[in-house]
């Protein structure tokens, strides 16, 4: 019998064993702290429990709409108040750049993303009329693919015109099942050869805001070395927090989990470590105390 694959990574079961090493945690949302559908409760108590002892939580999600939006939706499935300090999200940034911007938009994206645009002098047209597109997801998540996309990014393609993404995951996991997000028609944009803006994980203009937001909680410096990120997605989570020096907490039993049966191998990580070009400092089948 082979002899089997060492754990490349620390395995933390508990999250109270990092907790002291660490001033600032910027932690993802979706996969994490909830699923879309409800709050996962150890998590939510693990990031209380870090609070209560003197950490600092920015949630730094991908979502795109503006961080108040977010906060409600928290209210609604059960998230606590006590769990954080600060929302980021890509739908605040994506509202700078339409700001910055105005003009007339190509939005795609769902009509409840419609609050990324609310109070900014800009107009929304058709594609044909557009200066630019806005995409924020898939106008309807629950039936569409982004091959469904192919004909209309072909035409704005043509036009030269500039995608804003307004949330660059893939996937997220809604319940028990995984949904496209304007990541994925953005992806398949910039293969066509479109120019496309990213608002969120894994590029740094996020992280810069969210570790601003954890100073301004703080009233101190939040360096990287004492920064800890924690994600379920090595591309954007990982990836993104990694580039800036600071340390990542993978939680496999987010979008991964059908990957790793909620038992993750050395094999499995070694793998899909590999395969993303990411090595996160620990992983955690759940974020729990």
């Amino acid at each position: 019998m082979p002899a089997a694959v060492p754990i490349p990574v620390a395995i933390c079961d508990h999250f109270r064993a990092l907790a002291p090493r660490y001033d600032v945690v910027l932690c993802d949302v979706w996969g994490v702290v909830h699923d879309g559908v409800a709050a996962y409760a150890p998590a939510v108590d693990a990031l209380a429990r870090y609070r209560a002892g003197g950490g600092t939580v920015i949630l730094i999600t991908n979502a795109p709409r503006p961080s108040p939006w977010v906060v409600r939706q928290l209210d609604r499935l059960g998230v606590p108040r006590e769990a954080y300090d600060e929302v980021m999200t890509s739908g605040d940034l994506t509202r700078d750049v339409v700001a910055a911007r105005g003009g007339d938009v190509f939005h795609i994206g769902p009509a409840r993303d419609i609050t990324i645009f609310e109070g900014i002098d800009m107009r929304f047209v058709s594609a044909e009329a557009a200066a630019y597109v806005v995409c924020s997801g898939l106008f309807d998540d629950t039936k569409e693919t982004p091959e469904d996309y192919r004909g209309l990014l072909a035409d704005l393609r043509r036009r030269g015109l500039l995608m804003v993404c307004a949330n660059p995951d893939l996937v997220v996991a809604r319940g028990d099942a995984l949904v496209y997000c304007a990541g994925a028609i953005a992806e398949r944009y910039a293969a066509m050869g479109g120019e496309v803006l990213y608002a969120g994980k894994p590029h740094p203009p996020i992280y810069r805001s969210a570790l601003a937001k954890a100073e301004q909680a703080r009233g101190a410096p939040a360096p990287a070395g004492r920064t800890l990120a924690i994600g379920d997605s090595l591309r954007t989570d990982m990836a993104g927090a990694l580039a800036l020096g600071i340390d990542g907490l993978f939680v496999s039993g987010g979008i991964h989990a059908a990957e790793f049966r909620d038992n993750p191998s050395g094999e499995a990580l070694a793998g899909i470590f590999a395969a993303a070009g990411v090595t996160p400092h620990a992983v955690t089948p759940r974020l729990a105390w």
